[in-house]
Order: C-alpha cells, then structure tokens, then sequence
C-alpha cells in the first residue's frame, strides 16, 4: 500500500539513485544546501530525482523526472570550496505527486512505494538468468569487479536484485530512469536481461576485434596497432552499416529525386536487388551505375526561355554575318512559342559546305533562346548502340550518346546539336542513321527508349538541330523528318565583312595583339579571299589572317617593326606568291572548250571541259575521273548531236571517221554529278563546227536525248563560283527560275542570268557565229 508524506526535493544532475543503493554526493546549488539542512534537522531522509536536462541551474517541475527514490543522509561533510559531500542509502521508491510552495528549497508530495520482498517461481527463474547473464558481462567486461558478482549473488529479494545489477551497467541516464520508473518486477527483470545479452554481444565483438588486431600486429609497433584497429572496426562496421549508410542515403535521393512514379518504382526495386546483393558480386557494382544514372539524367529540370525577339535578332546579327533564312527560321520559332506556349521542338538541319558556320550558328541558337547547348558528333559513327545505349547485360555497358548528351544538358530542353549526320556509317553492329528516326520523329520521341536505361524518355522539349556538308549522303526517312536550310557559301563582299566583323578581331586578340600594333587593310583582306584561298566558307580566309598576326607578332617581338600595316602591296610579303588566280574564266574564246559549273561538299566550283576531234573510227573517249552519271551525260548528248548533225551543219558520218576525246582537267579528282548535259554537248558542236565558245559565259543543265534542259540543283553555289571566277553570263535551266531569289543581289548585279529550256538556245548564248 502506498504511503504519501510530505518531504524536501533534491534534484540530481547527471545522477541516479537506487533503493538499496549507498553512494557519495557532492551538492553545491542553495536551495539543495538548505534542504539538507532542513532533513538533518528532521529525520535525515530526503527526495531524489533526477533532472531531465544536466544545463539547467534551477529546474522547474517540467524539468525533473516524478519518479524518484526515498535516501536516508548518514553522513553529511563539509567540503573547503564550499560544497557538501554526503552519503546517502537509498530506501524506496517514490512518485512525486505535487511541488509545495517553498522560496529556500524544493518540497515535494510524495506517493512512496512498496515492493514486495518473496519471489514466486517465475521470478526465480528470470533472477537466476539474469546472474547468469551477469556472471557472463563480468567475465568479458573489466570495469566491474567478481566481487561484485558475489555481492549481489545473496540477494533474495527480485526487485532489489533489479535495481543493484541496473546500478553497475553503464547506462544512459534515460535507461536508468525507465528501470526506475518500471514497477513490475518481472518487465524490469526482462528489461536487465534485454540489456545484459546486448552488452555482451558488443564486449564480445570488442574482444574479437582486439584478438583480431593482437594476432597480426608487432609488439613493439603501436602505429601498427592502432591502424590495424582501425582497419579491424571498419571490417566489422563496413561490410554492413557502411553499405546500409549507402543505401540509405541513395533511397533518399531518389525519394526526393523529381522521377515520374514508374521510374522511381524502379530504381526502388534496383536499390532493393542491390541491398540484398554481396559487395564482391560483379552485377553490385553494374546496378549501383545504373541508379547512379537514373539519378543524374534530368527528367523535369527545365531552363525558362527567353522568348524576346529582339533581343533575340540582336545576339544572332551580333553572332552571324548574313544568314538571312536561318536567323528569320529561329525569329518565327521564338513567335509561335511566346504565342502557344508550348510547341514540339523543331528539328532542323542545317545544310552546307563546311566553314561556313553551321556548328557556330547552333550555339548562337541556344545562346539566343537562353537554354542549355549540348553537341555530339556523329562523324563515323557505325554502332546502334551509340545511339540507343547497351543493354546491361554486357559488360562495361553505357547510355547511348543520347542521354548522355541530356545528362550533360542538365535540362529536359536544351539546344541538342547532332553535328556531321551525313558522315554516319552502317555495318553489322546496326544502322544508327535507322535508330536517330525515333528520335528526330517529333510525334515519336515523348517515349525514346535507350537500351540502357529502358524507361521512355522525353525528348520532346529539346531542340534539336543537325549539319551535314551534303545532303545526298543522309538517307531518305531520315531527311524526311527534318527542317532543311540550305547554307551557300559567302560572296566576297560577305567575307570581307565577316573578316573585318570577326576573324580579324579574334586573331588578333588571339596572338597577344592591339589595333595600335597590326593593322589588316580592306584591299589586304579582299586579296587573301580571291588569290589565297577559294572555298564556299571562311576557315581558311581565317587560317591566312592567322599567318598574317603570327608573322606580324614576329616582326614587332624581333624589333623588326613597331606597327604593321599589311596592304593589297606588301602582302605578299607575308603569305608567299598567291596560290590562286582571281578569275578562273578563259582569258581568250575557244573552240571545244567549255566552263560548266559544278556543285560539291565544298560548295560550287567551275569546271573547264575539253573536246578533241581526230581522224579514226568513231571511237569516244572520256577520262578525267568521270562518274557515271557524268558519263551517261556525255553519251547522251554524243547520241543528241549524232541525231541532230544535219540541223547543226555537222557531217552525219562524223561519228564513224573520227574519234572524240573529251576531258575534263584535274584527272585525280573525282567529279560526279548530274549538271555538266549541256557543258559537253556545247563543247562538243564547237569542236565538231569549230565555233568558238564565248569565254565570259559559264552554264549548267542537264540534257535529254531530244535535247531538252532539265532543272538542277545547288543554283546559288554555282552561281558564287562562277561570280568568284570571273564569268559574266550564266546559262541556267528555265524551271531553276524560282532559285534567282535566293542569290545575293550584289552577286546579281555582276552577272547576266540567262534561263534556257533546250539546247538549242544554249547555243544561240555560248557559240560564236552562225
């Protein structure tokens, strides 16, 4: 039955106090002072209780615990600095049921407790497991003594037992205070034994890693014994909570990763397989790769664009010189978004010789629209799985370039460029131009699926754009699925600009020099273009202003020269004599010698065509690397004239007594394509009517047996060639009309255009006389 009294508080930091337990206290704080004053003058018994945080100087009823224990002070020192030194005995335990109001010390209602002292057979039974439990930790453990073993072995009483075992282990406070707060005595037996089986097991791994460490160190090396130690508790630990940490932490990223839900189901179920997976197994490490790229591909981070078009138009003409229909394609795309609101990315691709800036001009794209710019080559590329990734049962398997590249992008819609797509190749390991379908399939890739990574991927917010040098090399359903813009090459004037805009500028800061030191005159630049270099775009006017600052920067290092003017005078000088002539045309008329104009991957070119007539037996020659189609043309229009030689004044037995050579200079080089029909048959009635050709005039056309002119492609090229040659007419096909628009009116004003629909009005242009 419990019994309440009245009786003065001490409040304990850090402490706990049994029944039946005798131990020193030292007290300091006042208000405990004049309690142990007050119970010294009464009947030296006093409350203890412990207080839940050991920081706080005067704690409130909140701040100590209700259950406490009854003491009986036997000895009360004073000690030199002022604090008490007393001995108390532990007697029962008590709940406290009210604080009393009291300014000089702490006073408490109390419910003592009484416990029973006889055991029933359950109780002794949990007594003698808990001794011998004890006896075990006292075996492994050095801080308690076997005497105390012996000591407590006497106690009969179950409870007491309890409370003196609890009173050696070396517990946290909290658990001392849940035994003392524990009133059924078998539940507080089970709780001592609960935690002496797990002492044990720590003092036995303990000793396991010391006798581990003892057996592989030296005697007298302690740095090699503690690293052994140490390399001992991490074998322990490691192997499981160091990968459990591990696992923890990637199921928390991938809990707060923005995943959709079937992703994130399974890299739940991967980490799972990984969890439950050794170490040492080769797939561990294959499935941690996997959640790894899971984790690091973006599926919903997205860049905000920046939809201003003009601020837009400004980056691109800051950028590019030129370029009209790409930059008014991106201004149109900028329109339709800031309209709608959401639009498929487009795919464009970018055609035209190189040098011409397709690669620079993606990068102003991104830079334009204010998202991320990824780029990939696709140059040699011949394996499907560079595209669409490994499956994960290979080893070493990766992503395709792909998501990769995403990865790289950090964003769900950057700027993708996929550069060279012309130059991917097939073999037996796949046809990536086959897999890049999906891909560039705007109604297709919301669900592009990698080998990899075998989740559907979005790729629907990216933009994608692509280049090629030429287009006849990409194949069909591929080219289908993209936005052309055909890139010419630049006029002279164009260059000239671009120079003086940009490359001169680059270079110059490039080599280390000032405006101040080296200066490139406009004559200078426009000689480099016609003599120094002849291509569609400007890499290698770039490379000869390069020459032009290092050799300058040499002059002005060496002392030669403090400033450099290089002029259309002195210019040769610095690059050698000129490895072109401007003006490519014929400087006099000839008889069976005709200039066609050509289309390549370098962009337009002319092309001189030679016919030689002798005595033979109707022979027809054709050298100068000709393909077949330049082949066919040539048959074709030796068949149109042998059925035409009565109207062209021609001997109709021509063709049995005489052998025609035709030749097209450069042998080495590798022509081909179907534009030089009305080139050869010209130069062929010239030879065989000896009417000269008109040297200023340059021509292009495809002919039929009936001597009809069929349309062809690549005007604009042609046309910048035969302007950079020199020419002054331009024969073209009548149905090419429509492509006069695309040339540059500076280019225009230079030349004659001159639209034919047959042969014969070739002639009345290109032939001298009747």
């Amino acid at each position: 039955m419990a019994q309440t009294r009245e009786i003065p508080l001490l409040p304990l930091r850090g402490l706990l106090v049994y029944p039946s337990m005798v131990l020193h206290l030292d007290v300091g704080r006042k208000k405990s002072v004049q309690a142990l004053e007050q119970v010294m003058m009464d009947d030296q018994k006093i409350f203890l209780s412990t207080q839940k945080e050991v920081a706080i100087e005067e704690p409130t009823e909140e701040e100590i615990y209700h259950m406490g224990t009854l003491v009986k002070v036997n000895q009360m020192l004073k000690l030199p600095n002022g604090t008490i030194r007393v001995l108390v005995e532990g007697l029962q335990r008590g709940k406290i049921q009210q604080f009393q109001e009291q300014e000089e010390y702490l006073e408490v209602k109390v419910d003592l407790i009484d416990e029973r002292q006889n055991a029933d057979s359950e109780e002794m039974a949990l007594m003698r497991m808990l001794l011998q439990y004890f006896e075990q930790y006292i075996n492994l453990s050095k801080k308690v003594t076997a005497e105390t073993l012996a000591s407590v072995q006497d106690i009969e009483e179950p409870g007491r037992l309890a409370d003196v075992v609890s009173s050696h282990l070396p517990l946290k406070i909290k658990q001392k205070q849940e035994i003392l707060e524990t009133l059924d005595i078998k539940e507080r037996l089970n709780k001592i034994i609960k935690i002496l089986n797990n002492e044990k097991e720590v003092l036995g791994l303990e000793k396991k890693i010391g006798q581990r460490v003892k057996k592989s160190m030296e005697k007298t090396q302690k740095e090699y014994y503690l690293r052994e130690q140490m390399k001992a508790i991490q074998k322990e630990l490691g192997d499981k909570e160091g990968k459990a940490g591990e696992i923890s932490t990637l199921k928390e990223k991938i809990e707060e990763s923005q995943m959709p839900e079937n992703v994130q189901k399974t890299a739940l179920k991967e980490l799972d397989r990984y969890e439950k997976m050794p170490q040492t197994s080769a797939e561990s490490s294959v499935i941690r790769n996997y959640i790894e790229w899971l984790l690091n591909i973006p599926w919903f981070e997205e860049t905000e664009d920046n939809l201003d078009i003009n601020h837009a138009e400004d980056i691109l003409n800051e950028d590019h010189y030129g370029l009209e229909k790409v930059k008014e394609r991106v201004l149109e795309y900028l329109a339709v978004q800031q309209l709608t609101n959401s639009l498929k990315g487009p795919i464009l691709c970018l055609v035209g010789p190189p040098g011409v800036g397709k690669t620079s001009l993606a990068r102003s794209i991104a830079r334009t629209l204010g998202r991320n710019f990824v780029r990939i080559s696709l140059g040699g590329v011949r394996d499907e799985a560079e595209i669409r990734g490994h499956r994960r049962t290979y080893v070493g398997a990766m992503p395709g370039r792909l998501i990769q590249g995403m990865k790289k992008a950090g964003s769900v819609n950057p700027v993708f460029l996929l550069d060279e797509i012309d130059k991917m190749a097939n073999d037996f390991r796949g046809d990536p131009a086959s897999a890049l379908l999906e891909v560039l399939d705007p109604e297709q890739n919301h669900t592009f699926s990698d080998h990899y990574i075998e989740e559907p991927y979005d790729l629907s917010k990216v933009m994608f754009v692509t280049t090629a040098n030429n287009m006849a090399t990409i194949p069909g359903p591929l080219l289908d699925r993209m936005e052309l813009i055909q890139i010419a090459g630049y006029t002279e004037v164009e260059k000239l600009h671009i120079a003086k805009q940009y490359l001169v500028k680059k270079q110059t800061e490039a080599h280390g020099l000032t405006k101040g030191k080296v200066q490139i005159r406009d004559e200078a630049i426009l000689e480099v273009v016609r003599r120094y270099t002849r291509e569609a775009g400007v890499r290698n006017l770039e490379r000869q202003i390069a020459s032009l600052c290092r050799k300058a920067a040499k002059q002005i290092v060496s002392g030669e020269k403090k400033r450099v003017i290089i002029t259309d005078k002195n210019i040769e000088d610095y690059l050698g004599k000129p490895k072109f002539r401007y003006g490519q045309a014929e400087v006099e008329d000839q008889i069976g010698t005709a200039t066609g104009l050509a289309y390549t991957t370098a962009g337009g070119d002319t092309l001189s065509i030679e016919v030689s007539v002798s005595p033979g037996k109707g022979k027809l020659i054709l050298t100068g690397k000709l393909g077949d189609v330049m082949k066919e043309s040539a048959q074709a229009a030796f068949s149109y004239i042998r059925s035409r030689a009565a109207e062209l004044n021609i001997e109709p037995d021509f063709s049995e007594k005489n052998d025609i050579h035709i030749h097209v200079p450069e042998g080495a080089t590798p022509k081909d394509g179907p534009s030089a029909g009305i080139t050869m048959a010209t130069a062929l009635i010239s030879a065989l009517t000896n009417r000269p050709v008109r040297k200023e005039v340059g021509m292009t056309g495809e002919i039929t047996l009936r001597g009809r002119v069929l349309p062809i492609g690549g005007l604009k090229e042609k046309t910048l060639s035969a302007h950079r040659a020199g020419l002054e007419k331009i024969i073209y096909p009548e149905e090419n009309l429509k492509d006069l628009d695309d040339i540059p009116e500076s280019v225009k004003k230079d030349l004659t255009f001159v639209p034919v629909a047959h042969l014969d009005e070739v002639l009345k242009e290109a032939l001298i006389g009747e």
